[in-house]
């Protein structure tokens, strides 16, 4: 996974189908010989995904960052350079602790349909607790789907690699005889990202109670649909 210091890369390494989590040992090293300048940029970094998750990644700039950390604008220029740099750096950070959160416990279940079942109770759990701040995954993709550049290939990268963890989780099941051997992986996760949205969006806007339970529900229908 690249770093959070290499934010104008826009494509992150895709999650591993299995092996260490090399996220989890980041954050049991986090903080750990840390220079004073790297600890200052990470406390900027924690401030500024809090910022973003309730204001949006548009919602971030220099200044705002500098008032709320008590800084001068020129010191936090100094550890991003840019408005554009902070907001990928941002994605990437989210991005870290959203595979530390739901990612790599969810691999430690055996490959197939337990693998599945992991990760998308996992991701419902996730989106289910961001629902009082935002899921700047789905808040992005309303703010930057039309504006091309590199944050919204940041966005897209992260997106996708998600994307294509879970694909690699149906295609395991259907290889193992779990899945259905005519089910067409991109279709059922298109579903699964779908029951997802309706999550987010009843839950966050609508405020529309037992979301979450709807949500479970609908992945096991959508499993009694698929399962051999």
């Amino acid at each position: 996974m690249t770093s959070t210091a290499d934010a104008a890369a826009p494509h992150p390494a895709a999650f591993p189908d299995d092996g260490p989590p090399a996220g989890a040992a980041r954050a049991a090293t986090r903080g750990k010989g840390q220079h004073k300048g790297q600890q200052t940029r990470a406390a900027i970094l924690d401030a500024a995904l809090s910022l973003a998750s309730q204001m949006g990644l548009e919602g971030l700039s220099i200044g705002v960052l500098a008032e709320l950390m008590q800084m001068s604008k020129s010191g936090v220029f100094a550890h991003f350079g840019s408005r554009e740099e902070l907001q990928i750096s941002v994605i990437r950070e989210y991005h870290t602790r959203f595979e530390e959160e739901v990612f790599f416990p969810a691999i430690r279940e055996p490959r197939g349909l337990p693998r599945l079942k992991a990760l998308f109770e996992r991701w419902v759990r996730r989106v289910s607790v961001e629902l009082d701040s935002g899921c700047i995954y789905i808040s992005g993709a309303v703010e930057f789907d039309d504006r091309p550049g590199p944050v919204r290939d940041a966005l897209v990268a992260m997106v996708q690699t998600w994307h294509g963890a879970l694909s690699r989780a149906i295609r395991a099941a259907i290889t193992l005889g779990h899945l259905r051997e005519d089910t067409e992986p991109d279709q059922m996760l298109f579903e699964l990202h779908g029951l997802i949205l309706a999550l987010h969006h009843d839950a966050r806007f609508l405020r529309t109670p037992g979301t979450v339970d709807r949500a479970r529900a609908g992945f096991e229908r959508i499993l009694t649909h698929y399962r051999c």
